[in-house]
């Protein structure tokens, strides 16, 4: 495999570990203050409707934007297909009360207005705040489980004292990717969820090379202390991460870039969590394994052992 960085380098990325475990720690605080304050949830979650309309001829997105904010409505519009389409998708926020007069109201005022433009009404999609609400509670615990199954995996294949640090770097990079969304007013959607479940498995994926890597230092090395193997697993591999999360990162922004809006929220998250979760793997997985071993007393262990091989 081609190397970028060699794979004997030295560096000591445990002497960062105290620095980096406070930024990460402010960074999940205030995205999790995000999350619970400032969200906002999609029609998916909230409740609404969605209406797709198509266009016999070419209608500009702020002209429709603006005569339905002039008609009193709150509507989030967005361009879907080629441009050449002519097609929308209008997001209607509304309360359970009068939901279906607004969506009325809505279809009768595009009806009235672009009457000259050829418009038809495609599709009428309506979600109640209950039913929004349980669609936003099923997307949370879609999250929960796969965090569950994940510690699960990591202690049947490594070992039960990796899988806090597996858990712990998910955790952080969901909650960091939420309160991304929650600050810049992105819309949280069900399209979210699935790239969350994604940035999941890329993730975990990438804490597990470095683990696997570790592994077989405790097996070689084992006069080594468990920071000594971490630092030189990463150290390994480092080359294999930026090439991978590198070629990811590039494929994910070309696609928020140029992949249209329809598609552009999707791969925000999955470009963060690519960026994310390689911090992750080796500043945030890797100090709570450390950690986890020093409270279960794994740390003495490994001293005694590096005692009596120096002996």
């Amino acid at each position: 495999m081609m190397e970028i960085i060699k794979s004997d380098t030295k560096i000591k990325f445990s002497n960062h570990y105290a620095v980096t475990t406070v930024i990460s720690l402010l960074l999940v605080a205030v995205s999790l203050f995000g999350l619970f304050t400032k969200m906002n949830y999609g029609v998916d979650f909230r409740g609404g409707a969605e209406i797709q309309i198509k266009f016999a001829k070419n209608i500009e997105l702020p002209r429709l934007r603006k005569t339905l904010k002039d008609e009193g409505f709150r509507v989030q519009v967005q361009q879907i297909g080629e441009p050449t389409n002519h097609e929308f998708l209008l997001k209607v926020a509304a309360s359970e009360d009068n939901l279906n007069v607004v969506t009325d109201k809505v279809s009768g005022a595009l009806n009235k207005d672009f009457v000259n433009e050829g418009i038809e009404i495609r599709k009428v999609d309506i979600v109640g705040p209950k039913a929004g609400a349980q669609l936003r509670l099923s997307g949370f615990q879609a999250m929960l489980w796969a965090l569950i199954a994940i510690m699960v995996y990591i202690g049947l294949r490594f070992d039960f004292k990796y899988s806090p640090g597996a858990i712990f770097a998910l955790f952080h990079d969901v909650s960091i990717i939420l309160g991304v969304f929650a600050f810049t007013g992105t819309e949280f959607t069900l399209q979210t969820v699935a790239a969350l479940l994604a940035v999941i498995g890329y993730s975990v994926n990438d804490t597990v090379i470095v683990y696997d890597r570790v592994r077989e230092h405790e097996q070689k090395f084992s006069h080594l202390s468990l920071k000594e193997q971490i630092d030189n697993a990463i150290n390994e591999t480092l080359s294999r991460t930026f090439l991978t999360s590198g070629t990811t990162l590039f494929i994910s922004l070309t696609m928020f870039f140029f992949g249209g809006l329809a598609i552009r929220d999707f791969f925000l998250a999955i470009s963060l969590g690519v960026i994310i979760g390689t911090y992750s793997s080796i500043y945030v997985a890797a100090p709570v394994t450390l950690l986890f071993q020093r409270f279960t007393g794994g740390a003495s262990q490994t001293d005694s052992a590096s005692q009596k091989a120096n002996a």
